[in-house]
């Protein structure tokens, strides 16, 4: 029997995969739990025109990250905090601190998880941090940390 999965089953095939399998498989695995439906022309058809749409948003979020990605490398952040002699923080300048930033000075809502610093900040100065915006779309931000 021929079915379309519509979630990944393990031995058998991805999500969306139109497969051939056992008909008591189907009938009493697949089918009950909706893994999977009957490959029947008007279902192909439907599992078709949902991949395009996913594949034309993959598409459309790609190109909003890139715009981002372009529009933050003209932008920095300034980031006041307490320091001691020579420059150094008391403390640490982590992503968290730079997530709460953008949002409060440029209005973006990036998560900590998605911003790369080498190290964390713990002296004055500029540095650049690392945001990764999409897969394979990064954008680079101008951190400047100054004395309180």
């Amino acid at each position: 029997m021929l079915v379309l999965l519509k979630q990944d089953v393990k031995g058998s095939g991805k999500a969306g995969d139109i497969v051939k399998v056992s008909d008591g498989y189907a009938r009493n695995m697949l089918l009950p739990k909706g893994l999977a439906v009957e490959a029947t022309e008007g279902n192909i058809r439907a599992a078709e025109k949902q991949k395009e749409r996913q594949a034309q948003k993959a598409a459309e979020d790609r190109a909003a990250a890139e715009a981002l990605a372009e529009s933050i490398k003209e932008k920095s952040i300034e980031i006041k905090t307490k320091a001691g002699e020579g420059g150094k923080l008391f403390g640490a300048i982590t992503s968290k601190d730079i997530s709460e930033e953008l949002q409060k000075q440029l209005g973006l809502e990036i998560d900590k998880k998605k911003i790369e610093l080498e190290s964390p900040i713990k002296s004055l100065g500029t540095y650049t941090a690392v945001l990764k915006l999409y897969s394979e779309v990064k954008g680079e931000l101008k951190v400047s940390v100054v004395e309180e």
